[in-house]
């Protein structure tokens, strides 16, 4: 059987998209899922997402991750497939989708940029030299000075297999503050990220740039509410507001860009 797939990235963070509004996919094929994402005998991809029909919004997303496995929330792949479903004519510059995490509002503008509302979060966890969180997938951040010449790979192998994580583990954000004023505060942040499921640094991840600026707020790094991520893909915004320690209306932004689009035998 042939299947029409697209290819979308998002600052680097790149998918395979397939319509599967006829569920013709065979969803638990993991191997199937884990050919297609592999970059020497597939597609190549950092995961497949399934758009499909939904009885009480526009679609639903079906992530999976580069190794085959249905994952938790992908927010770079939610803003790719906000405009995939545009490309398909689901959507127009507005739309409500579920995911595994719950709701998701999203625009896009004429010029690819898409907006997306993340989970809100109401534990953010600090502690010494990291903090912890969950913006639809966990995460684990912290600051590193010398953030361009770290090993990502590595270190944030130990971390995500650590006794911290247990079998499932987390994502791993490395951060470094960028222009500091004198306050020692800056709205300003790059960021690289281990991605648990990849098994590798990614050129951007979606909830962990939000995760990174929530974190960064919460330990004072940062006052303002919306913040800039320099990734290895690109940069992005992180919007949010907080009350009471709370933080809501948190949208993730960048462009999400259409590469390329054919067919594969299953």
């Amino acid at each position: 059987m042939k299947v029409k797939f697209y290819k979308y990235q998002g600052t680097g963070n790149d998918f395979v998209m397939i319509d599967n509004r006829q569920n013709i996919f065979p969803k638990n094929d993991t191997k199937l899922i884990e050919k297609l994402c592999d970059r020497r005998f597939g597609i190549g991809a950092d995961g497949l997402i399934l758009l499909e029909n939904d009885n009480s919004t526009d679609f639903k997303m079906v992530y999976y991750n580069s190794d085959g496995n249905e994952s938790s929330m992908c927010g770079n792949g939610g803003r790719c497939l906000v405009a995939f479903a545009k490309k398909m004519n689901v959507i127009n510059n507005e739309t409500t989708f579920i995911a595994t995490d719950g709701l998701h509002h999203a625009t896009i503008s004429e010029n690819g940029i898409v907006s997306l509302q993340m989970k809100d979060v109401d534990q953010v966890n600090i502690h010494t030299d990291y903090v912890f969180l969950n913006t639809g997938s966990p995460h684990h951040v912290t600051l590193i000075d010398d953030l361009e010449h770290f090993d990502v790979a590595t270190n944030g192998a130990k971390i995500r297999y650590s006794d911290l994580y247990g079998k499932a583990g987390s994502n791993v954000n490395f951060v470094k503050q960028m222009d500091v004023q004198d306050s020692k505060q800056s709205n300003h942040f790059a960021v690289r990220t281990y991605e648990r499921g990849v098994e590798d640094e990614t050129l951007s991840c979606g909830t962990g740039v939000a995760a990174v600026a929530i974190a960064m707020n919460a330990i004072g790094k940062t006052i303002a509410n919306k913040i800039e991520l320099d990734v290895q893909g690109g940069k992005l915004e992180v919007s949010f507001e907080k009350n009471n320690g709370v933080y809501t209306n948190v949208h993730l932004i960048g462009p999400a860009t259409f590469v390329f689009e054919g067919e594969i035998e299953l």
